[in-house]
C-alpha cells in the first residue's frame, strides 16, 4: 500500500475483523437494504452520485438515459439512501499528540478511524470525517464509495495535532445539521470543561444519534509513576510547572480518577457508549471488543 494514509491499515488486522460488521444500537434512517433497523420507509431526493450495477440492485434506479449513452448499466445514488451514516470526529488538538513512550494518541485514533471508515465503506455503509481543531479544521461528508475512502484516508494523513480545542462547539453543530439519524464516534482525550461536554453529548442523544466515545489516554497519565523532578508543559498554551511528583502524586491520581468518574458517568447517564482506550493496547483488540459488542447490543430490544 503506497498512498497517501494506508500506513493507518494493516491488512491482516482487516481481514480478521471483516466478520464483524459495525451496526448502530438504534434504528437508522435509509432506504437501502442493510444490517441496520430503520424507523421508517421513505425515499431520498437528493442526488449523489453513480456506481456500476451488481446483480441484485432494483433495476428501477438505474438510469436509462446514461445507458442509452454509454451502453453500461449505471445506479442512481442518493444522499439519504444508506441504512447507516457514521461520522468520525478526530480532536486534533495539541494535547492529542502526547506520547511518553510509543504511539501518540492521535495516531492510535487515525488508526482506529482509518480501520473502521474501511469496514463502513465494505459493509455498504457510509463514512464521514470531521477533524476539529480550535474549530472545523476539515469536513468529509459521508460517503459510501471507494473513492471517497482514499479522500477520507489522504485528510487523516495530512491532520496534525496543534492548538486548542474547539471539539464543544462543533460537536453541539453536528447534532443540529444532521438531520437524520447518524452513529457518531468522537476520538478525544477530552481536557475540556466535564459539564459542558456532557451538555454535548446530551444534544447529540437528544436528537437520536447513536454516540460512540472513544476516550484515548497515555499510560503515564494514569499511572504517574515519575520518579525526579519534571517540568509539565501545557501542551495547548505557554504554562508550565516544574515540581516532584512524589509531593503530587496522590492528590494527581485523585483528581484523575474524579475526571474518569464524571465522564464515564455522564456518558452512561445519556446512553452513550463509552469506551477508555489506553495507548499502549492493542488497537485491533480495541476494535474487536467494540464491534463484538455493538453486535450483541443490536440483536437485543429496541
Amino acid at each position: 500500500m503506497t498512498e497517501k494514509g494506508h500506513q493507518f491499515l494493516d491488512p491482516k488486522v482487516l481481514s480478521r475483523l471483516m466478520g464483524q460488521p459495525l451496526l448502530s444500537r438504534f434504528a437508522m434512517e435509509g432506504t437501502v437494504s442493510g444490517q441496520h433497523k430503520s424507523p421508517h420507509r421513505g425515499s431520498s431526493v437528493e442526488f449523489a452520485e453513480y456506481r456500476n450495477y451488481t446483480p441484485g440492485d432494483d433495476i428501477r434506479r438505474l438510469d436509462w438515459r446514461v445507458f442509452g449513452r454509454t451502453d453500461r448499466f449505471y445506479m442512481k445514488e442518493f444522499e439519504a439512501e444508506t441504512n447507516l451514516r457514521c461520522y468520525f470526529v478526530l480532536d486534533c488538538s495539541a494535547s492529542m499528540g502526547f506520547t511518553d513512550k510509543g504511539e501518540s494518541r492521535f495516531d492510535f485514533a487515525k488508526r482506529m478511524i482509518a480501520t473502521l471508515a474501511y469496514l463502513v465503506i465494505h459493509q455498504g455503509d457510509a463514512a464521514g470525517l470531521i477533524i476539529v481543531g480550535e474549530k472545523t479544521v476539515h469536513e468529509l461528508p459521508a460517503r459510501r464509495n471507494p473513492a471517497h475512502f482514499q479522500n477520507l484516508l489522504e485528510v487523516l494523513d495530512k491532520a496534525k495535532p496543534e492548538g486548542e480545542t474547539g471539539l464543544m462547539p462543533v460537536l453541539h453543530e453536528i447534532a443540529e445539521k444532521t438531520r437524520r439519524r447518524a452513529l457518531v464516534a468522537v476520538f478525544s482525550d477530552f481536557f475540556c470543561d466535564t459539564t459542558e461536554l456532557l451538555g454535548c453529548f446530551q444534544h447529540l442523544r437528544f436528537q437520536n444519534h447513536d454516540l460512540a466515545v472513544f476516550h484515548l489516554l497515555d499510560r503515564a497519565e494514569l499511572d504517574f509513576n515519575f520518579d525526579r523532578p519534571v517540568r509539565f508543559a501545557d501542551l495547548e498554551s505557554s504554562f508550565s510547572l516544574v515540581t516532584e511528583p512524589a509531593v503530587i502524586r496522590e492528590q494527581y491520581l485523585q483528581q484523575i480518577r474524579k475526571f474518569l468518574d464524571l465522564l464515564r458517568s455522564g456518558c452512561h447517564q445519556f446512553n452513550a457508549d463509552y469506551r477508555r482506550i489506553v495507548t499502549d493496547e492493542s488497537y485491533e483488540k480495541v476494535l474487536a471488543d467494540f464491534l463484538t459488542e455493538r453486535t450483541r447490543m443490536a440483536s437485543g430490544p429496541r
